[in-house]
């Protein structure tokens, strides 16, 4: 049986423990001071990392944890997974709710409970492939920044001890509009730091989350579908694990205005299709590399039928050392940056207060007067009926005057 945390450790990020646990145990007892007996609110903890810094909080025995998000299945699995794991406290107050934390029920759950000790923030548009067209990228920027500024508005009434709102490598010298709009997200939240301390994190790709490249292989593998990789892009890895910890580490032992990092090497970059070969061997197949799209589905076709018509299982299939079809490819979409990075040149960086944490001290920063002229521009934008990508974009760069924003004319959504 394919194991996937075994995976991820054997052949993504090649740790058998994460990498943060030193770090945790180093600061045991501030994190128990500041999370036992407190008030949790988690929004966006349905997805990937909000829920996996839930599992990393809930071992500190928070009073109570409010969970909102839009997605009702992953609510379900989230309360199913946490009160299934032995050994994981769940407060008698565990309380999940489907909606929009713009949402106007959102702002009568938080003026009833008078704020929370600790609010953190996942919700956001968090792929590349959420760069398509105008209507797109109007839906980022209102979910990454212009929702997140009235969050921000609302906390002022409550503050919390400690904020802390999720960013992502890709805000760090951008090349498409959601790393971009990461970037702004980070300017508007550092600006509240004068009501209440706000934190947050870069890092890298969490391998096989909700909704990745690497989590789409499982389904095309569960529908004798070809899997399908980009040769040509590294990437940075953590665990589902490791990505709840980073946070819960920034979010607790941040300072105000701070960003925090993992410590990751370039050698510790992974293309997804050498991920991909290890995978498809971890499943039992042989790999079957395929020039193109319709070559890699005709020989899956093939497979599928195969397998229906002589009433085999995969399991079958898999002792047989079955060929199982791949296409590799080299990256031609709009926003794939071909390295990751975590800070640029002229922030302040130290590197020795956390064995396994980076932390940008200090950066420049746009003023709260700045981000709100920003967005102002951007709401004239969209307001109008005929307004263009190319639009965006030019406002973003006189914003972010680094954004090299390159158009290729053809997204993640025309590739299989």
């Amino acid at each position: 049986m394919f194991n996937l945390d075994k995976f991820i450790s054997d052949s993504v990020t090649f740790r058998p423990v994460s990498m943060f646990v030193p770090d945790i145990e180093a600061n045991k007892d501030t994190l128990t001071k500041e999370i036992k007996g407190k008030k949790v609110c988690v929004i966006g903890g349905a997805g990937s990392i909000g829920s996996s810094f839930i599992k990393a909080v809930l071992r500190f025995e928070p009073k109570s944890v409010v969970v909102v998000d839009l997605n009702e299945n992953g609510l379900a699995e989230l309360v199913r997974d946490v009160r299934s794991t032995e050994g994981l406290f769940v407060p008698d107050e565990f309380r999940c709710y489907t909606l929009n934390f713009a949402d106007p029920i959102f702002e009568r759950i938080f003026r009833e409970e008078k704020g929370f000790d600790i609010v953190a923030n996942f919700s956001a548009h968090k792929h590349v492939r959420s760069e398509k067209d105008r209507y797109s990228v109007q839906a980022l920027i209102e979910n990454n920044d212009i929702k997140a500024k009235k969050l921000m508005d609302l906390l002022t009434v409550y503050p919390p001890k400690h904020f802390f709102c999720v960013s992502t490598d890709k805000a760090a010298n951008p090349v498409n509009i959601m790393g971009a709009s990461k970037r702004i997200m980070e300017d508007l939240v550092m600006a509240y730091n004068k009501y209440f301390k706000v934190t947050t994190a870069r890092f890298a790709n969490v391998a096989f989350s909700n909704g990745s490249l690497p989590d789409g292989w499982i389904h095309r593998i569960a529908k004798l579908q070809p899997l399908a990789a980009p040769s040509d892009v590294k990437r940075y890895f953590v665990s589902p694990e490791e990505s709840g910890q980073i946070c819960m580490l920034a979010c607790i032992l941040g300072k105000p205005g701070e960003v925090f990092f993992p410590k990751l090497g370039e050698d510790q970059m992974l293309t997804f299709s050498s991920i991909c070969d290890k995978f498809v061997t971890a499943n039992g197949f042989e790999k079957d590399p395929c020039a193109t799209d319709a070559e890699a589905k005709l020989k899956a076709y093939q497979l599928k039928v195969s397998e229906l018509s002589t009433d085999s299982k995969l399991s079958t299939l898999n002792s047989q050392l079955v060929k199982y079809p791949t296409v590799y490819f080299n990256s031609d979409t709009t926003g794939e940056k071909a390295y990751e990075e975590f800070y640029v040149p002229g922030e302040k960086i130290d590197m020795q207060r956390f064995q396994a944490l980076g932390v940008v001290e200090q950066t420049t920063r746009h003023e709260m007067n700045e981000v709100n002229s920003f967005f102002e521009k951007l709401e004239a934008i969209f307001a109008k009926e005929d307004f263009t990508k190319a639009q965006v974009v030019d406002a973003i760069r006189e914003f972010i005057p680094n954004f090299q924003h390159e158009e290729k004319g053809k997204n993640l959504d025309q590739k299989m």
